[in-house]
């Protein structure tokens, strides 16, 4: 497997995001409250398989300090592998070269893998920040990066 930066306008990432959007509508059973922002400030990262992207994460700055990661997905033919986790360590590192000090991050209460994969790899639970106050299926994490020797 390959983690390559990919752009935003790349249409594997964009075909990944609509994947993510449409497993998380079938995920939440259309939830009130579910509200898909579009951010075109977001850094991506794509898992790639044979050539082909079966997995993305992207960083975005919130503030100086603080990155959020946004649109974690992993096609489900190819869960199970490590895949998540390896995207959300190079993102990790991504937010650490720019400098950010805590990576927070927004999950679903109905996605139990997310937050089992955020919870065992250091994240802890946040108030629920943001565009996501008012959204009441949202459980906020953040984890705070090394400091730079």
């Amino acid at each position: 497997m390959l983690i390559e930066s990919r752009p935003a306008t790349d249409p594997e990432i964009a075909a990944l995001v609509v994947a993510q959007q449409r497993e998380l509508r079938d995920a939440d059973g259309g939830l009130d409250g579910q509200v898909t922002v579009v951010h075109t400030d977001i850094h991506y990262l794509a898992a790639v398989v044979g050539g082909r992207a079966v997995g993305c994460g992207g960083l975005q700055a919130l503030d100086a300090d603080t990155g959020e990661l946004k649109r974690m997905y992993v096609r489900p033919a190819f869960r199970g592998r490590g895949i998540a986790r390896q995207l959300l360590v190079a993102l990790e590192e991504l937010a650490f070269r720019a400098g950010h000090r805590t990576v927070c991050l927004e999950t679903g209460t109905y996605l139990p893998a997310a937050i089992s994969l955020y919870r065992s790899s250091g994240y802890e639970p946040i108030p629920v920040y943001g565009e996501y106050v008012d959204n009441p299926y949202s459980v906020c994490f953040a984890k705070r990066l090394p400091v730079a020797a």
